[in-house]
């Protein structure tokens, strides 16, 4: 393995398969290598694996499921995204950036939007009409978040590495 480490929050099955979908509807085909996930830390070195495994391990045996909901749409100039808020979600967030302090890439440590890609890298006009069209009919919902994942990048898609399911009794 020597691709970056990716820390993903888990979604429930029935929201991972309707996001998953959304995401097989709208995001160009030659470039759609994953299912719909919610990014926590996008590049850990790879040296983390098991430093990584055991936090994410630990985290989700100490706490129960974190309240999250889709809470509107974002743009991304070329596509579209759910923004996601969990203020639980992003505590956890905090606690494995601590512990990652200074191994973090520009990017995970410039702060945290937590959202869920459906579309990416298309045109700026097909991106706003399913902004617009997305919008029309959006009303706010829970997210149903299961565990913590850590995957690494293989140059677009993504080898999972652990999942751990949310177990404990703890506030995330």
């Amino acid at each position: 393995m020597s691709g970056a480490l990716i820390i993903t929050a888990a979604m429930g099955a029935a929201d991972h398969a309707r996001l998953t979908a959304e995401r097989t509807a709208h995001f160009p085909p030659e470039r759609n290598h994953l299912d719909a996930h919610l990014t926590m830390f996008h590049a850990l070195p790879p040296s983390c694996e098991a430093e990584a495994s055991a936090l994410l391990a630990g985290l989700a045996r100490m706490h129960r499921p974190p309240r999250a909901r889709l809470a509107g749409l974002m743009s991304l100039g070329r596509g579209v995204a759910y923004r996601v808020e969990s203020e639980e979600l992003a505590r956890l967030r905090t606690a494995i950036a601590e512990r990652f302090h200074g191994l973090l890439s520009a990017q995970d440590a410039g702060g945290w939007r937590a959202h869920v890609t459906i579309q990416n890298k298309v045109a700026p006009r097909e991106a706003k009409a399913l902004l617009a069209a997305k919008q029309a009919g959006f009303n706010p919902r829970p997210l149903a978040i299961a565990g913590l994942a850590l995957h690494y990048y293989m140059d677009g898609p993504w080898g999972p590495l652990g999942r751990w399911s949310f177990s404990g009794r703890a506030p995330a």
